[in-house]
C-alpha cells in the first residue's frame, strides 16, 4: 500500500480507502463477508475507513466500531458524517450547531470511541448560516472530538470558497478534505472546485470511482444485465440512468487500453484517479474479497503519458469556459 498526506494536513491516508455504505447488515452472510474484507483491507495496508451516521440508520457505525475495537486506534483512521435525518424532529437533522453537537455524541457511542479522525458535512444545508455550521466544526477539533473535517457533496466552489473566507476571518481550524463523486464519467470538480482545493491545501477523497459499476466493465451494450449487479438490485436504480450506448462504448475502449496496460478496467479506473495529485486516496466499496484485492491492485498501475492522453480523447471532456467574442 502506499500513502498520501491527506489535504495540506500532516495525517496519512492509504491511496485506497474502504467504503461501508454498500454493506447490508440484514443479510447475515453480507455481514459475515463485510468482517472479512475489513480484516483484509487491515492485512493489505488500508488504514483509512469512511461511514456515516446515516448508513443502515447508525447500525453500520456499530458495526465498524466492532471490527475496529481489535485494532489498535493508531492503526487507522475512521471518518464519518452528518446531514440526514436520525429522527423525525426539525432539530434532527443538517448542519445547525444543535444537531452537529448532538449528532457527534452518537456517532461516537456508536463506533466505541473518543474520537473520530475525520467528520464530513453529508450534504449543504441552506437552512443554516455557513459560519454556525464551521464554528462548530473548529469547536470539535478544540474539544477533541474530531481531529480534521470536511465536506461532502453540493459544496460547489463558490461555496468554499465563502467558507475559506469565515474561516480566515475567525481563524477557525481549516477544512482539511472534501469527499466528492469523481470519476471517468463525472469530472465536474475539475471546472473549478480542483483548482479551489489546490489553493487551499483541502485534500480530495472521492467516492463512487467506478461510477455506480458502469466502469468495472461487466455492463455490455446489447447483452443483459449481469445476475446479481447493480442495475437489478440497486433500489434507485442510478446505475441505469449511466448505461447508456454512448457510455458502454467509451468503457469497451477503455477496457482495451486496460488490457494493454496489463490490468483490467476497474484498476484503470482507480489507477486514473490516483494520477491526479489533489486527490488524498479513492474511496472504494466491495462487497467480496476479490473485488477489495482487485481495487488494492491499482495503487501499482502505471498510466503512461500517452495512454492518459487517448484515455481523454475518449473521454472527450473539456473543462467548462466561456469566451466572448
Amino acid at each position: 500500500m502506499k500513502y498520501r498526506n491527506l489535504g495540506a494536513s500532516g495525517l496519512k491516508v492509504s491511496e485506497v480507502a474502504l467504503g461501508s455504505w454498500m454493506t447490508d447488515l440484514r443479510d447475515a452472510d453480507a455481514k459475515s463477508k463485510a468482517e472479512e474484507i475489513v480484516d483484509l483491507a487491515f492485512e493489505n495496508g488500508v488504514n483509512f475507513f469512511d461511514c456515516a451516521d446515516a448508513y443502515s440508520g447508525g447500525e453500520a457505525e456499530k458495526f465498524l466500531g466492532g471490527i475496529l475495537r481489535n485494532h489498535r486506534r493508531s492503526e487507522y483512521v475512521i471518518s464519518s458524517k452528518v446531514f440526514f435525518p436520525v429522527g423525525p424532529g426539525p432539530n434532527e437533522w443538517g448542519l445547525s450547531r444543535k444537531h452537529i453537537t448532538e449528532n457527534i455524541d452518537r456517532t461516537l457511542k456508536n463506533l466505541g470511541l473518543d474520537y473520530i479522525d475525520v467528520y464530513y458535512c453529508h450534504r449543504f444545508d441552506n437552512t443554516t448560516p455557513m459560519e454556525e455550521t464551521l464554528r462548530t466544526l473548529s469547536d470539535l477539533v478544540s474539544q477533541g472530538k474530531i481531529l480534521y473535517y470536511g465536506v461532502s457533496e453540493e459544496w460547489s466552489a463558490a461555496r468554499l470558497e465563502k467558507a475559506q473566507r469565515i474561516i480566515e476571518k475567525y481563524q477557525l481550524y481549516p477544512m482539511t478534505c472534501i469527499q466528492p463523486q469523481y470519476n471517468m464519467m463525472d469530472r465536474y470538480i475539475e471546472h473549478e472546485i480542483m483548482d479551489v482545493c489546490k489553493q487551499y491545501g483541502i485534500g480530495i477523497t472521492p467516492f463512487s470511482p467506478l461510477a455506480q459499476g458502469l466502469l468495472t466493465g461487466k455492463y455490455k451494450k446489447g447483452q443483459p444485465y449481469p445476475e446479481g449487479s447493480r442495475a437489478i438490485t440497486q433500489g434507485d436504480h442510478q446505475v441505469n440512468a449511466l448505461l447508456t450506448d454512448e457510455n458502454l462504448d467509451k468503457v469497451e475502449k477503455l477496457s482495451k487500453i486496460a488490457e494493454e496496460l496489463g490490468t483490467n478496467m476497474p484498476c484503470l479506473a482507480l489507477a486514473w484517479i490516483l494520477k491526479q495529485p489533489m486527490i488524498s486516496c479513492v474511496i472504494a466499496g466491495a462487497t467480496k474479497a476479490s473485488q477489495l484485492k482487485n481495487n488494492l491492485a491499482a495503487v501499482e498501475v502505471e498510466i503512461p503519458e500517452d495512454a492518459m492522453k487517448r484515455i481523454d480523447e475518449i473521454l472527450g471532456f473539456k473543462r467548462f469556459e466561456r469566451h466572448v467574442g
